[in-house]
Order: C-alpha cells, then structure tokens, then sequence
C-alpha cells in the first residue's frame, strides 16, 4: 500500500525533529589496523589480507601507532578531552564479512570524548556536541551478484572482498541534536561537510565518500512538542553529501505519515536509495548488549603521553572554518557571496583554481556559473563534475590571451566537464580559436556592412552605437569565433566613423 506524505512543511510545523550522527572514516595509514598488510585503494580482491585481518587461529593483533596518533589528533581538532587510560574491546558479531566474527572496537572507554564542531547553516553558528571518538577496524565488503538491486534479495550468489576488512576506522558520534526544526536536513549536510573539511586538513584520510572511506549513519527522529524525543531509526551508510541532507530529509516525511496514521516507529537500521531518495528497512537495531562487549584480550591498554598529546595539539593546522574567513578577506567577499561559496562545496576548488594563476573573481565565476549548473542538472557533487582546478585555470588563460572568448569558452568546458581533454586540446581539435586576423575578418565585415546599408549610414552619420548590430552580423557568420574588440574597429575604419 502506498503512504502518502504530507508536504515537509506540515512536517516541521507539527513535530520537531531530533538527527544524529555516526560517521566513519577510514584513515589514510599505510598498515591496517592491526597487521602490516597494505590499505591502499582498489586490488584485486584478497590480496591485501593476512592471517592477522583474516582472524586465522593463533595470530595476534598489534595496534598501529600511526592510527592511534590520527586518532587523537581528530579529537584534539574537534575539541574533544584525550583519554589517559582507554582500552580496545571485542564487539561480537556474525557477518560474512567480518571474518572474526568479532570487531576490534572501543566501547565504554573511547580514546576521545566530549567535545563539539560549529557549523554555519544560513548565516547561523550551531554546535554540534560530539559525544565520543574512537578507533576500531574496518570490515570486508560483501558483494550480491545475479539480482537486479545489488542486495541480498534477488541475488543468485555473494561474493566476499576482505581488503578493506582491519583498516583503521575511526567512528565519530555526535551528541542528539533537537531544537533545529526545518534545518535538520541542512544543519546534518553542514555538519559532515565540515567534519569532511577538517578531516581533509588534518590529512588522515583522503575522505572520498564515493570510494567508502567516509561513511555516514543518520539517526532521525520525530516527537510532538513537549514530549519525549521519539524512537529513532538509523539509516545506514550514506555516501554523499547531498544523500545526507536528502535522507534526513526522506526519514521526516515517513515517519511523521506513519505517526499521522497512528503507527508506531520501530527501532531499526534502514537503507538509503540513491534513485528515489527514499529509505526502506533493514533490520531491528541491535543494543550493547546484544553485542557482548568484553576488554580485547590480546591488546595492552592504551595509555597516551599527555606531553605527546600536547605536542600534537600544538602543531594543528589551521582550521578550516578560520580558513575560510581568511580567505574571504583575501578575495575580497561578501557574507553572502561567501555562503554561496559555501553552500556550492567550492571553497577549495576555487582556492586551488586561484592556486594554478588565476583571479579569485574569474575562478567564482567558473564554479559556481556553468559548473555549478551542470552538477545540479546531473545531481552530482561540484568537485566530481569532471573538470579540474588545473584546467580551469587553463581554460580561463585562453580567456585573457584573447584566444576565446566566454561563449567559445564555455563550448570548451562542455568537452573539459565530458574528458576529451585539456582546454587548448579541445579548442585546437575543434578549431574554436577566436578569429583576431584582420585580413581573414575584412571580408566578413564588407559582407555585413553590403547586407546592412542602413545601419552602416547610421554609423557614418557618427551613430556609432549602431556598430554593435553589425558586430552581431559579424559574429554569426563566424559562429561566434571572431574578435568582437577587433570586428568593431575594423567596421568603424571602413566606415570612417
């Protein structure tokens, strides 16, 4: 039976809704966790395991102290309190791709607690409470081959990649956060897009949320106002940005038209579709206890140096939030302008553009015009849209050496953003090089003055205003190659205006 769901802002008028969030991140060490095999991205499958990470009898794990260090260094940036005494713990589970079929986690003594990210959404600063960050092992990935949908159901066969099983992961687990009404979905895509951006300038992951290395888990939930905060559900490893915002989003609208039909909210883990934008269920959601944690027995506890901890807060990089306004005085923005920026993902796409020789105010309009259009036509992230900062900069170059002109400029882009190559490849493959020999555009500018005799006694009558229709002609002709600087001189010259 389809539900139908009442309009989001019926939604945020009648309930008040209560996110959190779980992201994963995969750590950019060159060892797993627990073992030397290597984490590098993309080999054939298991060819990066070992007995350690495959849980084979008799091996044991050793703790990576590149992770542990990654780790804290997370917790230092994201203010949390550094723990003086933490230990690693077994988190009993069966998967097919949890070869052990425990996790090497942290449970009630994480290595990073309390503390918070501020985030602007809409001109407003909110603090989002972190409640912990800890460091576990990654598992494999289980992939269903024969069926239509790629899960389970359906499937003919499923096919185990233990790779990725044993890279460090660090999970960070926000505090709920309620009193945020209609932003809920934007204050939950604000918050992973710094956390992402801190991340990145930290420089423990390379963070690319389309190859899993960050991983998000959305908890969602609804309550009358004044009432207790409703039972939650968790929809399960959303890879983009936007399908944070959009989940959130999707969660709101279901449960409050189940709640609206008198139905009660299971507790479960639900599954984000990247196609309809909607969410179906997983399983019931499992408590601590259902895992049976105990103290990982063949691991010492870890004991952090608080003078090392010190050493490592003293050398932080700048963070990105002080970045970012540091950069708007440097290009000289607006608020306003400042959030578009923002609100496009373009910051550091703009930053590198301008990085590789080019005006902050050319690099804007480059990003967040045509390319920003194109992502939102074909829904994809800005920075994956298929045109680098590099050739943006090259392609702006050809601009200001006279060599295209910005409708020319923008056809080079179309065959940029669809990977035939560079901006001066596809401008000299396709000949759209602006035309600024005088001899070669003589002839055009005889044949729009001869087809246009009014206009060109305007000009002689000293209306030199009227020039520009000519110019058009000009360009037409040419199909938009010729220099209009150079094509209005030479008409003024031969009409002696």
């Amino acid at each position: 039976m389809t539900t139908t769901l009442p309009a989001y802002d019926e939604v945020v008028a009648r309930y008040e809704p209560v996110i959190g969030l779980e992201t994963h991140v995969e750590l950019g060490t060159n060892t797993k966790m627990f073992c030397g095999c290597p984490t590098d991205f993309g080999g054939e499958p298991n060819t990066r395991v070992c007995p350690v990470c495959l849980g084979l009898p008799g091996s044991l794990p050793v703790a990576n102290k590149a992770a542990i260090e990654a780790t804290i260094r997370i917790g230092l940036a994201l203010n949390c309190s550094i723990a003086e005494w933490c230990r690693f713990a077994r988190k009993n589970y069966f998967y097919p791709d949890m070869p052990k079929n425990f996790q090497i986690s942290q449970y009630d003594e994480p290595l990073c607690v309390d503390g918070y990210l501020d985030v602007e959404v809409n001109g407003e600063m909110v603090r989002i409470g972190i409640e912990r960050v800890h460091l576990e092992e990654d598992t494999g990935k289980t992939l269903h081959v024969g069926g239509a949908t790629g899960r389970i159901h359906g499937a003919t066969e499923s096919l185990v990649d233990y790779n990725r099983a044993g890279i460090p992961l660090v999970e960070i687990v926000t505090k709920p956060i309620p009193g945020i009404g209609a932003l809920a979905p934007e204050v939950a895509r604000a918050y992973v897009t710094e956390l992402r951006d801190v991340l990145r300038s930290l420089g423990v992951s390379d963070v690319r949320m389309e190859e899993g290395s960050l991983r998000c888990d959305v908890n969602t939930s609804l309550n009358l106002p004044g009432e207790e905060w409703g039972t939650r559900t968790e929809t399960k490893n959303v890879n983009s940005l936007r399908s944070v915002e959009r989940a959130v989003r999707s969660e709101m609208l279901r449960q409050a038209a189940v709640l609206d039909a008198g139905g009660r909210i299971t507790q479960e883990t639900r599954h984000f579709h990247e196609d309809t934008g909607d969410t179906t269920p997983g399983r019931s959601k499992e408590t601590a206890t259902d895992y049976r944690y105990f103290p990982e027995p063949d691991l010492v506890p870890l004991a952090p140096d608080p003078v090392w901890v010190a050493e490592l807060k003293a050398v932080l990089p700048e963070l990105p939030r002080l970045h970012r306004r540091r950069l708007q005085e440097a290009w000289g923005l607006s608020d306003l302008d400042m959030q578009s920026v923002l609100n496009a993902g373009a910051v550091e796409l703009i930053e590198q553009t301008i990085a590789a020789g080019t005006s902050p105010a050319a690099a804007r309009k480059w990003w967040l015009g045509e390319l920003s259009r194109r992502a939102n036509e074909t829904g994809v992230e800005l920075a994956d849209i298929g045109a680098t900062p590099t050739q943006v900069a090259e392609l702006q170059s050809l601009v200001d050496a006279g060599k295209l002109n910005d409708k020319l400029a923008r056809t080079v882009l179309e065959g940029v953003v669809a990977g035939e190559g560079s901006p001066t490849e596809i401008m000299t493959n396709r000949g759209l090089e602006v035309v600024s020999d005088t001899g070669a555009l003589t002839a055009a500018v005889d044949e729009a003055i001869a087809a246009n005799p009014e206009i060109a006694d305007k000009i002689r009558s000293g209306k030199v205003a009227a020039a520009g229709a000519l110019v058009g002609a000009v360009m037409k002709t040419t199909r938009g190659q010729a220099d209009a600087k150079t094509v209005r001189e030479l008409i003024l010259a031969r009409l002696g205006a």
